[in-house]
């Protein structure tokens, strides 16, 4: 990560657009991620407000906390960016961009992709729906206020990258918000941001749910095979390493130092294992069969495998 200030964007979806999403889900997440890139970059590469090409990391939520569906984006954005001249940028005044003018750009550039692509037959129409309803929909969407949220500046990007990276790692809801189960229902706390009428807000209340429901839900937040949730633009993508380290110099560091591969036994180890090599259970060492893994097109192939002799 660069040395500079970075800025945390939330870009969320209206609900009436949830239908639509669960027809198109791999469609309809691309086409998030793509109108939340044009729109920062496009803003950010203003002289009037910059004039230079940020580096952004965008992480894909699909929840809420009642595991209801809540497509949203985290955009975590450098504050600064590489200038046409070369140079590094910094964001002035601590200030990155205008909130309602996000907001304004971002539903315009997103409803007029959905738009394109209905019309394009790149998206399915809901089950039940007509194409001329969802169009109607549209337009009543690109008068209603959406939910962009540029947070407050941060000096580094690790406390953003921690809150992201758990998410990432632990799914949608984590086992320890499981109250209760049977065979029948799953209780499980959540909390509720609502504001009640003392002003007050955030409390942590408890939903029970049929287990099918439960399921269903949690399901419903599974990131289809290959589909990419975690993506990076600008000077931060893979492709432009070249760039990042200009702008690493730029700020005093050094170049981007290649991550350490470990194997499954060295990641073992560090767990406090004597013999990772050995089955923990009947103490036979471990040899490489295979596994079979599909490659998304119906067709198997086989891959090595460490299983217990």
């Amino acid at each position: 990560m660069l040395d500079c200030d970075y800025y945390h964007v939330i870009i969320t979806l209206d609900s009436a657009l949830d239908r639509l999403w669960l027809a198109n889900v791999r469609a309809m997440t691309d086409t998030l991620f793509q109108t939340a890139r044009d729109t920062i970059f496009e803003l950010m590469g203003d002289p009037k407000h910059l004039g230079a090409e940020p580096g952004m990391t965008i992480a894909l939520h699909t929840w809420g906390q009642m595991q209801g569906l809540h497509p949203h984006v985290h955009c975590l954005v450098t504050g600064g960016g590489l200038a046409p001249d070369g140079t590094w940028r910094a964001v002035r005044g601590g200030y990155l961009l205008p909130g309602r003018v996000v907001r304004d750009l971002f539903r315009g550039k997103f409803i007029a992709a959905v738009r394109q692509k209905l019309e394009l037959g790149k998206l399915a129409v809901p089950d039940g729906e007509r194409l001329q309803q969802v169009l109607n929909l549209l337009n009543k969407l690109g008068r209603k206020k959406w939910n962009v949220c540029i947070r407050e500046r941060y000096e580094h990007a690790r406390g953003v990258l921690t809150y992201l990276g758990r998410y990432m790692r632990g799914g949608s809801i984590s086992s320890k918000r499981i109250v209760a189960w049977n065979e029948e229902t799953v209780r499980f706390r959540y909390k509720d941001y609502r504001e009640d009428d003392e002003g007050g807000g955030k409390k942590t209340k408890e939903l029970e749910l049929p287990l099918n429901d439960f399921v269903r839900r949690v399901l419903m937040h599974v990131p289809e095979p290959g589909l990419k949730v975690v993506r990076s633009y600008g000077i931060m993508a893979g492709s432009r390493r070249k760039d990042l380290n200009s702008c690493r110099e730029m700020l005093g560091q050094g170049p981007v130092e290649e991550t350490e591969v470990r194997t499954w036994q060295e990641c073992v180890a560090k767990l406090g294992d004597k013999d990772p090599s050995r089955c923990p259970v009947c103490g036979a060492r471990l040899i490489q069969k295979e596994v079979f893994r599909p490659d998304f097109k119906g067709v198997t192939r086989k891959f090595p495998l460490a299983d217990a002799a």
